[in-house]
């Protein structure tokens, strides 16, 4: 997973099937203005408790973007980076099963197939919840996201999980005190809000009693 060599920046191309910049222009109180934004893909994210072991599943995964953010907020510029001085570690983080929605099937089966290929369990869409839906990125992209609840056994393991295609992604396997202790006052971590949002949620409504 961590096994990179080199890092650079280029220009976005415009054909990017993820990433679309433009500018906004509106008109407030009478006054023109406008803001920069990012279109990018809706996505869900699954939230998966294993009750054969109570245990939490989530997934690790290099993000550039995060190597980046921890990077350009340590130095001011993504310049010439030393990978000895930044590994690549750093951008490494611990997520909620997820995916964009880029496919013409329903958003529950697209939680569905994300589970199966990330981290291995086949459940049919009749055991997933859905939780909420909410706006990410609001300050540049406004992206829809839907999370779900999904409890899974043993039984269900159907491979190994890790992604498709060139993807690299570990499955990981938290204890109850390990994944509260991610969202305990003082906490820092490389997880994205609707990870940590989701942990919050499933100890508030689903963990298993005496444990919250």
């Amino acid at each position: 997973m961590e096994n990179i060599s080199k890092v650079w920046l280029g220009p976005l191309p415009e054909d990017s099937p993820y990433v679309k910049p433009f500018r906004l222009y509106y008109v407030q109180n009478g006054v023109e203005k406008n803001w920069d934004l990012l279109k990018v893909h809706d996505s869900v994210a699954i939230i998966l408790f294993n009750i054969s072991r109570q245990k939490l599943v989530l997934v690790r995964q290099f993000r550039p973007a995060v190597y980046h953010g921890v990077i350009s907020s340590s130095e001011g510029k993504f310049d010439n980076v030393d990978l000895g001085e930044f590994p690549p570690s750093i951008g490494v983080t611990l997520e909620l099963c997820a995916g964009i929605v880029d496919k013409s099937k329903s958003w529950i089966e697209i939680a569905r197939e994300e589970v199966v290929e990330e981290c291995g369990y086949d459940v049919p869409v009749e055991r997933i919840e859905e939780v909420m839906v909410y706006r990410s990125g609001v300050g540049a992209s406004g992206a829809k996201q839907a999370m779900y609840y999904c409890e899974v056994t043993d039984a269900d393991k159907a491979n190994s999980g890790g992604g498709v295609e060139d993807e690299i992604i570990e499955v990981v396997e938290l204890s109850l005190d390990e994944a509260r202790r991610m969202v305990e006052k003082g906490a820092v971590n490389n997880s994205p809000p609707s990870c940590l949002m989701g942990l919050l949620w499933f100890f508030a409504n689903k963990a298993p009693r005496g444990s919250a």
